[in-house]
């Protein structure tokens, strides 16, 4: 299909796929991790101890683990006889989920900034933060294409969350990668190239898998008669 009927067919295909979004379990994510901040930021406003970025990336964990159930493409074998691309619906809801994940990212950094007394101008620095953020998000979405393509696509965010937690931790405490993904072993603008550098492996990921027209399913084996 060329890329100028993909085109003429999408506007018609934004309400359809936008039902197929699980809002649900997104935006509870969105607001438990939002939630838990503010009663963060209340305790840190009576203790007179502003919150850093390591309670912004603890809250935002829940998003990222509703991400994990964003990318499931619903009834393949039936989009694989549309018109349209296969890949086309998991894609949009990523773009769909995006304006969410940017707005409780917003929201989580400006309740971190209200904990700062306003005689201290400067603050942590925000964008390595951003940037973890972001690969965090594209290791998760990476993590739920795959599987979805996997002979575990029934399950989705189920496993695709508990793999991109572990591949998180892995980053953050094997040796070898955190020197150069997290300060101050890294600093702040090593590890924001570092990070958009594994967002940007992790997208060309997710469009291969996405673009994948097949299954993969281990060899049954049979008992003889």
């Amino acid at each position: 299909m060329h890329l100028k009927a993909v085109l003429r067919a999408l506007p018609p295909l934004a309400w359809p796929v936008s039902q197929t979004v699980p809002w649900g379990p997104l935006l509870a994510g969105c607001l438990a991790g939002t939630g838990y901040l503010a009663i963060m930021a209340h305790f840190a406003d009576v203790s007179r101890a502003p919150l850093g970025p390591g309670a912004v990336r603890l809250a935002f964990l829940p998003p990222v683990a509703a991400l994990a159930f964003v990318p499931r493409a619903w009834f393949r074998p039936l989009t694989q006889a549309t018109p349209v691309p296969a890949w086309v619906a998991p894609a949009g809801r990523l773009l769909l989920a995006v304006p969410v994940l940017a707005a409780t990212c917003w929201a989580q950094l400006g309740i971190m900034a209200r904990t700062f007394p306003p005689h201290i101008l400067g603050g942590p620095a925000v964008y390595p933060l951003l940037a973890q953020l972001t690969g965090w998000c594209a290791v998760t979405a990476a993590a739920a294409a795959c599987v979805d393509r996997s002979r575990y696509a029934d399950l989705g965010g189920a496993v695709a969350a508990p793999v991109s937690f572990a591949a998180i931790a892995l980053a953050w405490y094997a040796p070898v990668t955190s020197r150069l993904l997290v300060e101050p072993a890294a600093t702040a603008h090593a590890a924001t190239i570092a990070w958009y550098a594994v967002a940007a492996a992790a997208a060309v990921l997710t469009a291969a898998a996405m673009r994948d027209q097949w299954h993969r399913y281990g060899r049954w084996r049979y008992p003889r008669a």
